[in-house]
């Protein structure tokens, strides 16, 4: 059973994916493991979409240690897709986090640059606005 770590708090230089990381990378390291090694992009689809689907049943039960549970395997799978793509040299796991934190900031300018909104409807707009303008320039 999962118990939720409540004395220590994270902080801003907290790196508590690093074991995970270096987990990771000695799985698909030289002396690894052959399965995690193999991995492709097209490989963990399959798993991708099987712990979506668990994640999701777990969600529904709101049953709390298998929603955590299952949150972690989706996150392996994260950093698995990041080093499948790092160890090619596309990108790295920072690349993927900077992306999204730059595409949240992107997508609310009413929380970070103080747009004002009317209601529920108009943000949803403008998402789809700010979405479609993101496509456009690419």
């Amino acid at each position: 059973m999962f118990i939720p770590n409540t004395k220590n708090k994270m902080t801003k230089n907290d790196n508590f994916l690093q074991p995970l990381l270096n987990t990771i990378k000695s799985l698909r390291g030289e002396k690894g493991c052959p399965w995690d090694k193999k991995q492709t992009s097209l490989s963990l689809i399959q798993h991708l979409q099987s712990e979506s689907a668990e994640l999701i049943e777990a969600v529904e039960r709101e049953d709390k240690d298998n929603i955590c549970e299952e949150l972690g395997d989706l996150l392996y799978l994260i950093i698995m897709y990041a080093e499948i793509h790092n160890s090619i040299r596309e990108f790295d796991l920072r690349d993927v986090v900077e992306n999204i934190n730059r595409k949240l900031i992107r997508r609310h300018p009413h929380v970070f640059e103080g747009k004002p909104y009317k209601d529920e409807e108009e943000l949803k707009k403008q998402w789809q606005t700010i979405k479609q303008q993101e496509k456009n320039s690419v």
